[in-house]
């Protein structure tokens, strides 16, 4: 069997193509290999594909033994840091499990170079959404993970093309971009920009009646933005709120959408794991470095 490995915000979720479970960031600072034996045998397991963090200190698709400080820049930055995605990837790297680390989209990443305008594009377990996606409904997909924050990636004829982050455009419910307050409230020292970003979503920012119709909207111009570069793209709507805004999106979009749920990053990757270890030379147009 072949295993996926989610570093969400709030959860690290684990697949293989009959199970899954999930473990809350902190309680995942005590997780042990042994935890993978509630979805069979580990002997049994023929390769994992894990994501960690942004990604962003690798533009391949990589073994996991020849990856330098986990595939990140830092562990500085827009997000925050527990602990329980390093002790999971240190439990790997120290595993016989053959495992590849799957990049986040930067400006090292063989994207649009217009999206490089921006040195971040995506976490990594986008990439995961995003290969589910292709392989659910064809090669042109906009896919939207919608849960404490918004992502929103294009695939264009098999390859990704480009992506917004959570901390440029659209905001989640915890998250978001860092406006003119934001700006003012960093430079008089009020916070970090880290702690800004960290609680720019609509619960911080909207009120709760109209909390969800924000996300949808802001979301909705996300995907309309990316539609641009491909008309005909499906798309696909995954993370926690995507079933609860699915029909406004839908709506302000004017067309269908089709909806994932909070799995669809683990499930993703699960197919990366068979199809790397099967010996494919790219995903999604991203080199594989074995």
């Amino acid at each position: 069997m072949y295993l996926g490995i989610d570093h969400g915000t709030t959860a690290m979720r684990f697949a293989t193509e009959t199970g899954a479970f999930k473990l809350s960031r902190p309680d995942a600072c005590a997780f042990e290999l042994a935890a993978l034996e509630q979805l069979g045998s580990i002997g049994s397991i023929e390769g994992c594909a894990l994501t960690y963090s942004m990604g962003d200190g690798i533009g391949a698709v990589t073994s996991i033994e020849c990856v330098r400080n986990r595939g990140v820049v830092s562990r500085e930055g827009a997000g925050e840091h527990i602990g329980g995605g390093t002790r999971v990837f240190d439990a790997m790297a120290a595993s016989d499990i053959p495992t590849v680390v799957i990049p986040g989209l930067h400006r090292g990443s063989p994207t649009d170079p217009r999206f490089k305008a921006y040195s971040h594009q995506s976490s990594p377990e986008k990439l995961g959404i995003a290969y589910l996606a292709v392989h659910e409904h064809g090669p042109d997909v906009v896919v939207a993970d919608i849960s404490s924050n918004t992502v929103s990636l294009l695939v264009r004829d098999g390859r990704v093309v480009g992506a917004f982050d959570a901390c440029v455009f659209a905001p989640g419910l915890r998250h978001g971009a860092l406006d003119v307050d934001a700006i003012r409230r960093i430079d008089l020292g009020e916070e970090t920009a880290n702690q800004a970003f960290l609680h720019a979503g609509v619960e911080y920012t909207i009120p709760e009646p109209e909390r969800l119709a924000t996300i949808a909207m802001f979301a909705a111009m996300e995907c309309a933005s990316l539609l641009m570069l491909a008309p005909d793209a499906t798309v696909v709507l995954a993370g926690s709120l995507a079933p609860r805004v699915a029909d406004e999106v839908a709506g302000l979009l004017d067309r269908p959408v089709a909806v994932g749920d909070e799995w669809a990053a683990a499930r993703g990757l699960v197919r990366i794991a068979r199809d790397v270890f099967g010996g494919a030379d790219e995903i999604l147009g991203i080199p594989v470095d074995r």
